[in-house]
Protein backbone atom coordinates (compact mmCIF):
# COMPACT_ATOMS: atom_id res chain seq x y z
CA UNK A 1 0.00 0.00 0.00
CA UNK A 2 2.32 2.69 -1.30
CA UNK A 3 5.82 2.48 0.14
CA UNK A 4 4.75 0.08 2.91
CA UNK A 5 4.10 -3.62 3.16
CA UNK A 6 0.76 -4.35 4.81
CA UNK A 7 0.50 -7.92 6.06
CA UNK A 8 -2.42 -10.34 6.30
CA UNK A 9 -1.99 -13.15 8.83
CA UNK A 10 -4.51 -15.97 8.47
CA UNK A 11 -5.62 -18.34 11.23
CA UNK A 12 -9.10 -19.28 12.43
CA UNK A 13 -9.76 -15.66 11.51
CA UNK A 14 -7.29 -13.11 10.12
CA UNK A 15 -5.49 -10.02 11.30
CA UNK A 16 -4.11 -7.12 9.28
CA UNK A 17 -0.83 -5.47 10.23
CA UNK A 18 -0.47 -1.74 9.41
CA UNK A 19 -2.53 0.67 7.35
CA UNK A 20 -0.35 1.88 4.48
CA UNK A 21 0.05 5.41 3.22
CA UNK A 22 -2.88 7.76 2.56
CA UNK A 23 -4.88 7.15 -0.61
CA UNK A 24 -3.98 3.46 -0.98
CA UNK A 25 -7.13 1.77 0.30
CA UNK A 26 -8.00 0.37 -3.15
CA UNK A 27 -5.10 -2.11 -3.23
CA UNK A 28 -6.07 -3.34 0.26
CA UNK A 29 -9.63 -4.22 -0.72
CA UNK A 30 -8.44 -5.79 -3.98
CA UNK A 31 -5.80 -7.95 -2.30
CA UNK A 32 -8.29 -9.18 0.30
CA UNK A 33 -10.57 -10.38 -2.49
CA UNK A 34 -7.66 -12.07 -4.25
CA UNK A 35 -6.73 -13.85 -1.02
CA UNK A 36 -10.30 -15.11 -0.61
CA UNK A 37 -10.76 -13.16 2.61
CA UNK A 38 -14.01 -11.34 3.27
CA UNK A 39 -13.98 -8.13 5.32
CA UNK A 40 -15.84 -9.89 8.14
CA UNK A 41 -13.00 -12.44 8.40
CA UNK A 42 -10.70 -9.75 9.83
CA UNK A 43 -10.64 -10.02 13.62
CA UNK A 44 -8.15 -7.26 14.35
CA UNK A 45 -6.07 -4.52 12.73
CA UNK A 46 -2.70 -3.90 14.39
CA UNK A 47 -0.78 -0.68 13.74
CA UNK A 48 2.93 -1.22 14.39
CA UNK A 49 3.37 2.52 15.02
CA UNK A 50 1.95 5.92 14.21
CA UNK A 51 3.93 7.31 11.28
CA UNK A 52 1.96 8.60 8.29
CA UNK A 53 2.91 5.78 5.93
CA UNK A 54 1.56 3.16 8.38
CA UNK A 55 -1.74 4.76 9.39
CA UNK A 56 -2.96 6.44 6.20
CA UNK A 57 -5.84 4.04 5.49
CA UNK A 58 -6.68 2.80 8.98
CA UNK A 59 -9.97 4.72 9.11
CA UNK A 60 -11.13 3.21 5.80
CA UNK A 61 -9.91 -0.25 6.78
CA UNK A 62 -11.85 -0.10 10.05
CA UNK A 63 -15.01 1.00 8.27
CA UNK A 64 -14.63 -1.72 5.59
CA UNK A 65 -13.91 -4.61 7.97
CA UNK A 66 -15.64 -3.49 11.20
CA UNK A 67 -12.52 -4.84 12.95
CA UNK A 68 -11.11 -3.19 16.08
CA UNK A 69 -7.82 -1.30 15.85
CA UNK A 70 -4.99 -2.18 18.23
CA UNK A 71 -2.13 0.16 19.03
CA UNK A 72 0.18 0.97 21.92
CA UNK A 73 -0.74 4.04 23.96
CA UNK A 74 2.60 5.63 23.12
CA UNK A 75 1.48 6.21 19.52
CA UNK A 76 -2.28 6.37 20.00
CA UNK A 77 -2.56 10.11 19.50
CA UNK A 78 -0.98 9.87 16.04
CA UNK A 79 -4.16 8.33 14.60
CA UNK A 80 -6.80 9.77 16.90
CA UNK A 81 -5.52 13.31 16.23
CA UNK A 82 -3.44 12.84 13.05
CA UNK A 83 -0.57 15.21 12.34
CA UNK A 84 1.90 13.81 9.84
CA UNK A 85 5.56 14.24 10.77
CA UNK A 86 8.82 12.68 9.68
CA UNK A 87 10.84 10.75 12.27
CA UNK A 88 14.37 11.91 13.02
CA UNK A 89 17.18 10.40 10.97
CA UNK A 90 19.88 8.42 12.77
CA UNK A 91 22.24 8.15 9.80
CA UNK A 92 23.44 10.89 7.41
CA UNK A 93 21.14 9.50 4.71
CA UNK A 94 18.27 9.26 7.17
CA UNK A 95 18.70 12.87 8.23
CA UNK A 96 18.75 14.00 4.60
CA UNK A 97 15.59 12.05 3.71
CA UNK A 98 13.79 13.26 6.82
CA UNK A 99 14.50 16.88 5.94
CA UNK A 100 13.62 16.38 2.26
CA UNK A 101 10.28 14.67 2.91
CA UNK A 102 9.41 17.13 5.66
CA UNK A 103 9.74 19.93 3.11
CA UNK A 104 8.12 18.25 0.09
CA UNK A 105 5.65 15.50 1.09
CA UNK A 106 4.52 15.95 4.69
CA UNK A 107 2.77 19.34 4.23
CA UNK A 108 0.38 17.83 1.67
CA UNK A 109 -0.68 14.70 3.58
CA UNK A 110 -4.21 14.30 4.89
CA UNK A 111 -4.77 11.39 7.26
CA UNK A 112 -8.33 10.53 8.36
CA UNK A 113 -8.65 10.07 12.12
CA UNK A 114 -9.63 6.73 13.62
CA UNK A 115 -10.27 5.56 17.17
CA UNK A 116 -8.03 2.99 18.86
CA UNK A 117 -10.14 0.17 20.31
CA UNK A 118 -7.49 -2.07 21.87
CA UNK A 119 -4.49 -0.70 23.76
CA UNK A 120 -1.46 -2.98 23.57
CA UNK A 121 -0.01 -3.25 27.11
CA UNK A 122 3.67 -2.73 27.83
CA UNK A 123 3.99 -6.47 28.48
CA UNK A 124 2.32 -7.32 25.17
CA UNK A 125 -0.78 -9.32 24.37
CA UNK A 126 -1.93 -12.57 22.78
CA UNK A 127 -3.59 -12.67 19.38
CA UNK A 128 -5.50 -15.86 20.23
CA UNK A 129 -8.73 -13.98 21.07
CA UNK A 130 -8.66 -12.59 17.53
CA UNK A 131 -8.25 -15.95 15.79
CA UNK A 132 -4.47 -16.04 15.23
CA UNK A 133 -1.71 -17.81 17.13
CA UNK A 134 0.95 -15.27 18.04
CA UNK A 135 1.76 -12.36 20.27
CA UNK A 136 2.11 -8.59 20.01
CA UNK A 137 5.24 -7.24 21.72
CA UNK A 138 5.92 -3.65 22.72
CA UNK A 139 9.17 -2.87 20.86
CA UNK A 140 9.84 0.86 21.26
CA UNK A 141 12.75 2.79 19.82
CA UNK A 142 11.60 3.74 16.35
CA UNK A 143 8.71 5.41 18.18
CA UNK A 144 7.63 5.17 21.83
CA UNK A 145 4.64 3.02 20.89
CA UNK A 146 6.15 0.72 18.28
CA UNK A 147 5.01 -2.91 18.42
CA UNK A 148 5.95 -6.14 16.64
CA UNK A 149 4.05 -9.37 16.02
CA UNK A 150 5.80 -12.70 16.61
CA UNK A 151 4.19 -15.90 15.33
CA UNK A 152 4.88 -19.47 16.53
CA UNK A 153 6.76 -20.08 13.26
CA UNK A 154 9.33 -17.45 14.22
CA UNK A 155 8.02 -15.02 11.61
CA UNK A 156 8.21 -11.50 13.06
CA UNK A 157 6.35 -8.53 11.57
CA UNK A 158 8.31 -5.59 12.89
CA UNK A 159 7.11 -2.39 11.23
CA UNK A 160 10.11 -0.05 11.09
CA UNK A 161 12.20 -1.80 13.72
CA UNK A 162 14.22 -2.89 10.67
CA UNK A 163 14.36 -1.95 6.98
CA UNK A 164 15.32 -3.63 3.71
CA UNK A 165 14.35 -1.43 0.79
CA UNK A 166 15.94 1.12 -1.52
CA UNK A 167 16.05 4.11 -1.09
CA UNK A 168 16.04 3.55 2.67
CA UNK A 169 18.72 0.88 2.79
CA UNK A 170 20.77 -1.03 0.22
CA UNK A 171 20.68 -4.19 2.35
CA UNK A 172 18.70 -5.45 5.37
CA UNK A 173 19.47 -3.94 8.75
CA UNK A 174 18.58 -1.31 11.31
CA UNK A 175 16.23 1.59 10.50
CA UNK A 176 17.60 4.90 9.27
CA UNK A 177 14.94 6.71 11.32
CA UNK A 178 14.43 6.29 15.07
CA UNK A 179 13.69 8.27 18.20
CA UNK A 180 15.86 6.22 20.58
CA UNK A 181 18.47 3.82 19.20
CA UNK A 182 19.45 2.47 22.63
CA UNK A 183 15.83 1.55 23.26
CA UNK A 184 15.56 0.10 19.76
CA UNK A 185 18.53 -2.17 20.47
CA UNK A 186 16.83 -3.49 23.59
CA UNK A 187 13.65 -4.09 21.59
CA UNK A 188 15.52 -6.14 19.00
CA UNK A 189 17.08 -8.21 21.77
CA UNK A 190 13.58 -8.74 23.19
CA UNK A 191 12.32 -9.78 19.75
CA UNK A 192 15.13 -12.30 19.33
CA UNK A 193 14.54 -13.70 22.81
CA UNK A 194 10.88 -14.20 21.87
CA UNK A 195 11.92 -16.57 19.08
CA UNK A 196 12.05 -14.36 15.99
CA UNK A 197 13.70 -16.22 13.10
CA UNK A 198 12.58 -14.32 10.00
CA UNK A 199 12.08 -10.55 9.96
CA UNK A 200 9.24 -9.09 7.88
CA UNK A 201 9.83 -5.33 7.70
CA UNK A 202 7.31 -2.76 6.57
CA UNK A 203 9.81 -1.62 3.95
CA UNK A 204 11.32 -4.39 1.87
CA UNK A 205 11.56 -8.16 1.73
CA UNK A 206 11.94 -10.57 4.66
CA UNK A 207 15.38 -11.56 5.89
CA UNK A 208 16.97 -13.77 8.59
CA UNK A 209 16.80 -12.50 12.14
CA UNK A 210 20.52 -13.17 12.53
CA UNK A 211 21.11 -10.03 10.46
CA UNK A 212 19.64 -7.96 13.29
CA UNK A 213 21.51 -9.98 15.89
CA UNK A 214 24.79 -9.03 14.21
CA UNK A 215 23.68 -5.41 13.78
CA UNK A 216 22.88 -4.86 17.47
CA UNK A 217 26.07 -6.63 18.50
CA UNK A 218 28.00 -4.04 16.48
CA UNK A 219 26.22 -1.04 18.04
Amino acid sequence: MGIDNVYLVKGERSIVVDGGQPGKFGPFARKLRQAGVSPSDIGLIVATHGHWDHIGCLAEMKQYTCAPLAMHAGDRNSIEAPNAVMPPGVTPWGRFLSALLSATVIPWLKIPAASVDVIVPDDGMSLEPYGVSGRVLHTPGHTPGSVSIVLPSGDALVGDLAMNRIPLRLSPGLPIFAEDMAQLKRSIEKLLAAGAKTIYPAHGKPFPANVLKSAVAAM
